[in-house]
């Protein structure tokens, strides 16, 4: 009895021992057991390695980390701003594809445009052979060329993917701007951009930014390609090249304090995300006509990132492919497809089953605390893969230890391990990871619900469960649906923990265009390092479509 009072002080005194709220609070705590399990594995002995590192590797991991955000910060901005004040406040040629076709880029994953960058810039590429041909240079020494494989290229080919993220809040903040502001401004002869556009689009321009950053702390492939040592490639070489799973957890941890500022941030900016204004049709700010050279430069600054983030890397992976260079190992390429698609297949199910059992519970249930660890539990998707990835091992191997001590002690069983080295732990990582897409969605999907949906399936004598089963799939479906293709698709692209938690030999297409790319041979692995592209098109219009109901 006491427990049972106890589990009603903590979940509610208005609800009973429900299956429903038993199931999602397990769920919740596997969820966030990696977490746990991470700062239990970092506070082990890492056998002298860690001071170590902190004496000679390890400032060098911090200031290459903060350089690049910085820079990446920066060129994102710039391109973020500039494109989603020009799509906003003008009306030029083309401006509706330049809307939507400025999202693009999101669907090249950074490393795949740093492959792509660095095969047509490097001393080999055609760039540089075509400049050899006409000046009659003969080697390095006889002309200076930017070198792509530095932090300036990561810089470049990390914001000319990582941009839509600024461009698209920027985009509807000023958006959302009311007339009236616009008329306060002239009345006070005030330039509008300066004194209201941006003060007012701040809050949505750096929570932009702070995914941006996320991204840049997360990414793995691009600063391992270009050997630029970050916390994150820090944490895989101590891991995988000094075999030391404490001293790369005690690293994962800066990292993960760099998330949570991060993190903080962005949800600062967007409580802050309030401003009084109608927004009707006779309300808002008219788009401004242009012509001549004010619609030249308007597409020319569209242009331009698109061209940086999306044409040049999807030119230069379709030409390897109609020239019949990338299908030289077409079976290997058909394994690894099939895998990815399996894999990400199953993480979306799993993860739209879990969302939806967690989201209703927590909005029908009205449970604080489980409201709490749900929300903690759907965090996994801004800290890095490589970071998630030490705490799934440490956390299943824990799980495995005690299955096969039961195992053996009580069934007098041979133990066996059932997730280190499987695909279910690979799986489970993704889950971990992507959990938030779904949940978000989810999210979403019910807050658009009427609040009256289960007071009037209690009055036609329907159960919690009976409401639940016989409404939510059909008035979710939409949400069911996106989310499912949004985790579908980052499964697909997701590169750091699919090298790290994956059984011996199994490809995915994100590691069998990796595996190809480190070897220098990208041209094998244009076909699936486009087919990832392809697929990446699916949330970008999803996306599209979702903000232009919101016009």
């Amino acid at each position: 009895m006491y427990y049972l009072r106890y589990y009603k002080k903590l979940f509610g005194y208005h609800d009973r021992f429900s299956t429903w709220s038993v199931s999602t609070f397990v769920f919740a705590l596997v969820l966030i057991g990696p977490f746990g399990a991470l700062f239990v594995v970092a506070a082990g002995d890492s056998g002298g390695l860690w001071p170590h590192l902190l004496s000679t590797v390890f400032p060098r991991y911090v200031t290459n980390t903060l350089i690049l955000m910085a820079g990446v910060a920066g060129f994102s901005l710039v391109l973020g701003i500039t494109t989603g004040w020009v799509v906003a406040r003008f009306k030029f040629p083309a401006a509706g594809v330049f809307e939507w076709a400025l999202l693009l880029p999101a669907t090249v994953p950074a490393y795949i445009i740093a492959y792509t960058y660095t095969d047509l810039l490097e001393y080999a590429g055609p760039i540089q052979g075509l400049l050899r041909e006409i000046f009659g240079w003969q080697s390095a020494r006889d002309y200076w060329f930017p070198e792509i494989r530095s932090m300036g290229g990561a810089i470049l080919v990390m914001s000319s993917v990582l941009y839509p993220y600024v461009y698209l809040m920027a985009r509807t903040a000023f958006r959302s701007t009311p007339a009236a502001y616009l008329e306060v401004a002239l009345l006070h002869n005030r330039n509008f951009s300066i004194a209201v556009d941006l003060p007012l689009a701040r809050p949505a321009i750096v929570a932009g930014l702070a995914l941006v950053l996320m991204e840049v702390v997360s990414d793995f492939g691009t600063v391992e390609y270009f050997a630029i040592e970050t916390l994150t490639l820090g944490v895989y070489n101590v891991w995988i090249g000094m075999h030391n799973l404490t001293a790369a957890a005690q690293i994962a941890i800066f990292a993960f304090i760099f998330i949570l500022g991060l993190l903080y941030i962005e949800k600062s900016a967007r409580s802050r995300q309030r401003f009084t204004g109608s927004l009707q049709r006779g309300n808002k700010i008219p788009l401004r006509k242009t012509d001549g050279k004010t619609a030249i430069a308007c597409v020319l600054t569209c242009l331009l990132p698109i061209t940086l983030g999306f044409l040049i890397p999807v030119t230069v992976l379709a030409i390897f492919v109609f020239k019949g260079l990338s299908v030289t190992d077409f079976p290997s390429l058909i394994t690894a497809a099939s895998n990815s698609l399996i894999v990400s297949a199953v993480s979306a199910l799993c993860i739209v089953f879990i969302s939806s059992l967690m989201v209703l519970t927590t909005t029908y249930k009205k449970h604080p605390f489980l409201k709490f660890i749900t929300a903690i539990s759907a965090t996994g998707y801004a800290f890095p893969g490589v970071v998630l990835a030490i705490g799934v091992v440490a956390f299943s191997g824990a799980i495995d230890s005690v299955s096969q001590m039961i195992f053996q002690n009580i069934f007098n069983i041979e133990p066996i391990s059932f997730l280190i080295g499987s695909t279910v732990l690979l799986i489970i990582g993704y889950i971990i990871r992507f959990q938030a897409i779904g949940y978000g969605a989810m999210g979403a999907g019910v807050n658009g619900l009427s609040p009256n949906i289960m007071s009037a399936g209690f009055i036609s004598g329907r159960s919690f469960t009976s409401t639940m089963l016989s409404l939510g799939p059909p008035l979710l479906r939409n949400s069911m649906i996106a989310a499912g293709l949004l985790v579908f698709v980052d499964v697909m692209k997701e590169l750091p923990m699919t090298l790290l938690l994956r059984p011996f030999n199994f490809e995915t297409l994100s590691t069998f265009v990796y595996q190809f790319a480190k070897d220098e041979l990208l041209e094998e692995a244009a076909l699936a390092a486009l087919g990832i592209v392809i697929a990446g098109l699916i949330p970008v219009l999803l996306l599209n479509a979702s903000q232009r109901g919101k016009k």
